[in-house]
């Protein structure tokens, strides 16, 4: 538990400091975000799993946004769906992390509220050791003295030079939706 919290704690550490000046910047942060992702077929066992460890930074004077997931992170049903996950497919081994590095267009904290509001997201998505540009929208809203983020986008396979072998291809999306909710705090 202790090597967990260190790793958490080291992860919004190097985040920081990578993104942002050291200045006095408002950031907001959240170490318990979650991203799901599926890639499920009709008639087949639903392919899905979710990371409720996610850390997040939003630097609220300059509208740079990172997040980091460690691939192992990621929850399934079937454990044994989660082990070919990790071994056969993402090698989180070899790319343990997943990282987004963007910006919030035309974001301004003043005229957030506790009514929702959309906003477009562009940057890019590091997986498998590759980068994929993502542009989106994401909902924003104060709640709570927080800052609540949800969206999702679709990346495929193949954006990330994953194989998907010819006997689950059939029972595999070709496009997965990653949705996202972060619940950043000052």
């Amino acid at each position: 538990m202790k090597n967990k919290k260190t790793l958490g704690l080291a992860v919004v550490l190097l985040l920081s400091l990578f993104l942002f000046n050291v200045n006095a910047q408002q950031k907001y942060i959240d170490k318990s975000g979650e991203i799901r992702f599926e890639a499920s077929e009709k008639l087949f066992e639903p392919v899905e799993a979710t990371n409720k460890a996610v850390t997040a930074v939003l630097n609220v004077d300059t509208a740079e946004f990172a997040s980091l997931a460690l691939v192992t992170g990621f929850r399934f049903k079937n454990s044994l769906m989660e082990e070919h996950f990790n071994e056969n497919y993402i090698e989180s081994e070899t790319y343990p992390k997943a990282i987004f590095r963007g910006k919030l267009i035309g974001f301004d904290f003043s005229n957030l509220s506790n009514d929702s509001m959309e906003i477009e997201v562009d940057g890019k998505l590091e997986l498998h050791g590759k980068e994929k540009q993502i542009k989106t929208t994401v909902s924003l809203q104060k709640m709570d003295n927080a800052i609540v983020m949800k969206g999702d986008f679709k990346v495929t396979p193949s954006d990330f030079d994953i194989s998907i072998p010819a006997i689950v291809k059939n029972k595999i999306a070709k496009e997965v939706i990653v949705s996202i909710q972060f619940k950043l705090k000052s």
